[in-house]
């Protein structure tokens, strides 16, 4: 089977729309866009096919209300302007979903709540939910309380992470562009490019920056389509039913070798952000890396930071390359007093709740030099 075939044969699907391509120039809801794809999502979702419909769009919806000519710099009137969006948002989809008789629930997140394993659980367990009751979940980013992460990336990163979150089978990421290129398409000479297979396929491509009113660019896609491990599809709006159809449209990203992290694995990889670093000697960063073993105190050799147990920390080799991120189990304050020493040694001298991992492998993620799992 294809990868176009296997678009056509999924069962769960996340799609993803752009603020681009939802909102008009001026900040307004188009309400004949997304009535246009509302009606291409329920024709999928009449023909047995669960969707997940991750949606940017709050900020700009609120530019119009606001009074705002363009998108806001400060962080507080971004937060408003969310605020207001995000209301006449979820009001659109209600009404154009309601057509079809379909029931939607909003679901916000942002960067932290897939950070912390409690609240990732929690997103799990309740999109399910509104699946098994069916619901079709429209998923955003809580703008109104983010704040370093309101650019977590035009929310490709955050479709991604979804479709690990919800074991969806393929992703389509709908922007204003009908497909990746080498360059911007609007100059003579660039190269539309109909799939991806690996990273060979994007030697060429140069990766530009955000649209009009969204804060995402062709590099978020790319890095949402490497994530997902799915078959993901980029096009635009008006090609998604046709993309939907497994036609040969956008561009077709496929899976690489077809090895999909756990969920736990990818979360740490993809969703969480190292509170410090502990550095490594060569034999414990041959020991993670290449044969996957635990992190011992005998192989640490200096620690930044401060954290607690429990929190993400990025693993460092002595040139300060960080090749893999997994969970504490000390404080950063404990670290110093056990660097070096062999779990048998701190087990006698300090007591046996010593004798333990730093990190077991269990709850530690490889990464290689450009932070990708492995």
């Amino acid at each position: 089977m294809s990868e176009r075939e296997a678009v056509v044969k999924a069962r769960r699907i996340v799609v993803k729309a752009g603020s681009s391509s939802l909102t008009t120039s001026q900040g307004r809801i188009d309400e004949a866009r997304i009535d246009a794809l509302v009606d291409v999502l329920a024709d999928r979702r009449a023909a047995g096919v669960e969707i997940v419909f991750v949606s940017s769009g709050a900020i700009a919806a609120g530019l119009g209300p606001l009074r705002l000519t363009g998108r806001p710099a400060d962080l507080a009137t971004q937060q408003a302007a969310a605020s207001v969006g995000q209301g006449q948002l979820l009001a659109r989809y209600t009404s154009s979903f309601a057509r079809y008789g379909v029931t939607v629930g909003q679901v916000l997140l942002t960067a932290d709540d897939m950070m912390r394993r409690s609240h990732h659980r929690n997103a799990q367990r309740t999109l399910a939910q509104l699946l098994a009751l069916g619901v079709l979940p429209i998923v955003n980013e809580n703008d109104t309380v983010a704040t370093d992460e309101i650019r977590f990336g035009d929310n490709d990163r955050l479709a991604a992470l979804v479709a690990h979150l919800t074991r969806a089978d393929a992703l389509v990421l709908l922007s204003d562009v009908d497909a990746l290129y080498t360059g911007d398409p609007r100059v003579p000479g660039a190269r539309r490019i109909d799939e991806v297979r690996g990273p060979a396929d994007l030697a060429d491509v140069e990766l530009g920056g955000s649209g009009r009113v969204g804060t995402g660019g062709m590099v978020t896609k790319v890095e949402a389509a490497r994530i997902a491990g799915i078959p993901v599809v980029l096009t635009n709006a008006a090609s998604a039913a046709r993309a939907l159809a497994g036609d040969a449209v956008g561009t077709l990203f496929h899976p690489g070798d077809g090895r999909r992290l756990s969920t736990r694995h990818l979360w740490l990889a993809h969703a969480t952000t190292g509170q410090g670093r502990i550095v490594l000697d060569s034999g414990a960063v041959d020991a993670i890396v290449e044969r996957r073993k635990s992190l011992l105190p005998a192989g640490v050799t200096g620690v930044t930071g401060d954290f607690s147990a429990g929190d993400p920390v990025d693993l460092c080799d002595g040139d300060g390359r960080v090749v893999a991120r997994g969970l504490v189990n000390y404080d950063a304050s404990e670290l110093p007093d056990l660097m070096g020493r062999s779990t048998r040694w701190l087990a006698r001298e300090l007591g046996p709740e010593y004798e333990r991992e730093i990190i077991h492998r269990d709850h530690l993620v490889v990464l290689n030099s450009r932070e990708e799992p492995r």
